[in-house]
């Protein structure tokens, strides 16, 4: 199970493109409200969450991914159960994924140490030791993938299928929608 962390200020397309496609893949897929169970995006769409932050289960979880737009980084950030569940997936060998400015999240909690990693232009200075990966739409390093922006929620999604159920199923989601 992926559970994907919705704050206010979430960017929609890193969020819901990866959801989409996971859940084309069979893959379940939990929302989970940080802040309240509507959550809405940087755009104002609204989106209701599955769940709320403290209703997680972290051991079922194979996967945690965290989209950016500021305002929900900042939401995580400020989120201390958020942290706790970044940092148990990544403590208990669990996939731990971010696009856009959610990288820098996972650096503030040291998991892209020493790991490729990317994230939206001009947030590298937030990366802290991480060894940045430039013009990649979406990097994975063992149990961490990270992606660059927006534009890159389809690689990005793509690349968490590849993790969780292997490359022949990502290119069948890939076919599916008949990516160019």
């Amino acid at each position: 199970m992926v559970y994907v962390l919705l704050g206010t200020g979430f960017e929609e397309m890193e969020a819901v493109a990866p959801i989409d496609l996971l859940r084309r893949a069979g893959i379940p897929v939990v929302t989970v409200g940080v802040d309240s169970k509507t959550v809405a995006g940087s755009h104002g769409i609204r989106i209701e969450a599955d769940i709320e932050i403290g209703q997680m289960d972290l051991t079922a979880m194979d996967m945690i991914m965290l989209p950016g737009g500021l305002g929900g980084v900042a939401t995580a950030r400020s989120s201390q159960a958020a942290l706790d569940a970044l940092r148990f997936a990544w403590e208990n060998d669990k996939y731990v994924a971010a696009i856009c400015a959610g990288p820098t999240v996972l650096a503030d909690l040291g998991i892209t140490n020493g790991r490729k990693a990317t994230c939206y232009p001009g947030c590298e200075s937030g990366m802290g030791a991480a060894e940045m990966v430039a013009d990649a739409a979406c990097v994975a390093d063992g149990k961490l993938i990270t992606g660059t922006s927006a534009g890159c929620a389809i690689p990005f999604g793509l690349k968490l299928i590849e993790a969780l159920k292997g490359s022949e199923a990502a290119q069948r989601i890939a076919n599916q929608i008949v990516i160019r």
